[in-house]
């Protein structure tokens, strides 16, 4: 097992690192150039603001989603009648393909005929341009974003919640603590486990995102609002056939998202508390 999960995981990884030292476009044989592939990024515009975008998209998605699916998550532990059935039909976009979603979503933000606009217009905002718009571009791929994730980590913020013993609900109540006292002592300390893994669930996605930009930019490729570090190493890796740059680009996100998560692993201990 370990030496398969070596071959498999740890030799591409370091092949990939050697590649980003190349000059390679899959035709001849690689160059070595050393670090020029890591200095031609710093001073690449169009990396810097896929790196930007990324940025802003983890900023943004990840603790709005967070808040939406907790919130949703509270709403659904709920026993009332056809719960059940209420909890299965919001759980559908979980298994449904991301192009899938990401071709009712393009429809939905058209600008001539699409259901988002038809609102607004009756209510008499005039339409917008969504994707194109270069200031709603990645705001409306975040919302997109949202909506897709929120199944997931509701469902894991929902198992946090039934695993709460009731009793401490109870105690809180006779010592006269609110809906809000036993919200903020007793469901958030209890609930910090399924915050941190979704957390970290939603941090490594959301500098993974692809799928949404590559089929809500099509036909062409993303702008300048809408690129991001995935779609950048695919573009110059699959498209431009510079695997070099492009390994060089996966190993400055590898970088990122290794020291986010030191960071983030690092806090645990500070707030997450065990039942």
């Amino acid at each position: 097992m370990v030496l398969g999960l070596a071959f498999l995981s740890a030799g591409p990884i370091l092949a990939t690192l050697g590649i980003s030292l190349t000059s390679w476009d899959l035709l001849r044989a690689p160059e070595l150039v050393g670090l020029d592939n890591y200095a031609r990024l710093v001073d690449d515009k169009r990396f810097l603001m896929a790196l930007r975008n990324t940025t802003f998209y983890t900023a943004v998605s990840v603790p709005v989603g967070l808040a939406l699916s907790l919130g949703l998550a509270l709403a659904l532990n709920q026993a009332i009648r056809g719960i059940s059935w209420i909890r299965t039909m919001y759980f559908l976009p979980l298994v449904t393909s991301a192009i899938a979603v990401g071709l009712v979503w393009a429809w939905i933000y058209s600008p001539t005929s699409g259901l988002l606009n038809q609102l607004l217009g009756a209510l008499g905002v005039p339409a917008q341009k969504w994707i194109t718009d270069p200031f709603w571009a990645m705001p409306s791929i975040i919302a997109m974003s949202i909506w897709q994730g929120l199944p997931a980590n509701t469902i894991i913020f929902l198992a946090g919640l039934q695993a709460i013993p009731g009793d401490y609900y109870d105690a809180a109540s006779v010592d006269g603590a609110g809906r809000g006292g036993r919200f903020r002592h007793v469901t958030l300390p209890l609930l910090t486990p399924s915050l941190f893994f979704t957390g970290i669930l939603s941090l490594i996605g959301s500098f993974q995102v692809f799928d949404q930009v590559f089929v809500l930019s099509r036909p062409g490729r993303p702008t300048d609002a809408t690129i991001t570090m995935v779609y950048f190493i695919y573009e110059n890796g699959f498209r431009n056939f510079k695997m070099g740059y492009a390994s060089a680009a996966s190993w400055v996100l590898f970088m990122i998202v290794a020291v986010l998560m030191f960071a983030y692993f690092s806090s645990q201990r500070r707030w997450v508390h065990y039942q």
